[in-house]
């Protein structure tokens, strides 16, 4: 049963975080060695916010959380790639809205993120009151009431759950008005990046809305805290099926003993890895793009010396909006008369019949 969200006038103790947040070089040289100078410069194209939790789990300068979070003049001086690299632009019937795929769409709903990742596919607008406005989603929500064929909506950003718990259930009772409207996912990274803003009231909202999906986003094995797990294990207590869409990052997790470690952590907090992508090339974030072969390559590693429900399918989402396609390393060597030669995980070769013996 959906039960309505009463406004509150106190904040809650995840706002309090928020409102902590690190946006300027002067409040991040108060924790940490920064050059001043160089900060501002990336973060007036490219603005920063850390929360204060996020923060904290900074180890040392250079560590793999440091370098999603903290700006890095590279951002500025590396002219490689795209404003826009997925085209969604192009690809938006209405602002805020991007219709690729036949039967589904990607609906932002929040310009705010618990902490603005550096290596965002959207950076170009995340953290600008101008990426949603109120009346982008009632555009959206009327163009999806208006076509019948969409029965998939993904929730996005900017982070949906960084909005409050009422104007969330608003857009949730919306959709599901929408008789063909059959699925609704949310991408967020707030049981990542903000955990304590999965409280029991948001987990209870949330469960009066399935089928309801989640797709977070982990990228390193110090980002799973206890205050993570607590977080999702409240959104799969409330029957919320959660998945992981892991960005490859150089210098983050581009090393299979990294990798390995992560996945198996996410299944210890139920989480099940579901994607790891190929980094987008958005302008300003080509210091973190690696190799093909570097995703192959771990994807190899990963197989046969985990449990299967560790491994993630290995995605690039083409430039220009072509849209996801898997990445799968070659373990089909050939053909030798009526067997395929195979290699395993070991890279060991065996051979498998094309044709049954039996008669």
């Amino acid at each position: 049963m959906i039960t309505a969200i009463k406004n509150r006038q106190a904040m809650e103790p995840w706002e309090q975080i928020l409102s902590k947040g690190i946006t300027t070089p002067q409040d991040l040289s108060s924790f940490m060695d920064v050059d001043e100078s160089k900060i501002q410069q990336v973060i007036s194209p490219y603005p920063m916010f850390i929360n204060p939790y996020y923060l904290g789990l900074i180890k040392e300068k250079g560590d793999g959380i440091y370098r999603q979070a903290i700006p890095d003049i590279r951002e500025i001086t590396q002219a490689n790639g795209f404003e826009d690299p997925l085209n969604e632009e192009v690809l938006s019937p209405v602002p805020g809205l991007t219709h690729k795929y036949p039967d589904r769409v990607l609906f932002l709903i929040s310009s705010r993120c618990a902490m603005y990742c550096r290596f965002c596919n959207r950076k170009r607008k995340v953290g600008r009151s101008s990426m949603v406005t109120r009346k982008s989603i009632r555009e959206g929500l009327s163009y999806i009431r208006a076509t019948g064929k969409i029965r998939d909506v993904l929730l996005s950003g900017g982070d949906p759950l960084l909005l409050p718990d009422s104007e969330l259930y608003q857009i949730l009772c919306e959709l599901r008005s929408i008789q063909h409207v059959e699925i609704i996912r949310i991408g967020t990274r707030v049981p990542c990046t903000l955990p304590q803003r999965i409280t029991p009231q948001l987990a209870g909202m949330l469960n009066g809305f399935h089928p309801i999906y989640i797709n977070t986003h982990f990228n390193h094995p110090s980002e799973i805290t206890p205050e993570a797990a607590h977080a999702c294990a409240m959104l799969a207590d409330a029957g919320i099926p959660m998945g992981c869409q892991t960005v490859l990052l150089k210098g983050v997790n581009d090393d299979p003993a990294v990798m390995k470690e992560l996945m198996q952590r996410l299944l210890t907090i139920r989480v099940r890895p579901y994607y790891l992508f190929q980094a987008d090339l958005a302008k300003g974030t080509s210091h973190f793009w690696t190799p093909l072969e570097k995703g192959l390559e771990i994807i190899s590693e990963l197989q046969g010396h985990i449990t299967g429900l560790c491994i993630p399918r290995f995605m690039i989402d083409l430039p220009g909006g072509g849209g996801k396609i898997p990445i799968t390393p070659e373990y089909v060597r050939g053909m030798k008369g009526n067997e395929l030669v195979i290699k395993n995980y070991l890279g060991e070769e065996y051979r498998y019949p094309l044709e049954s013996s039996s008669k």
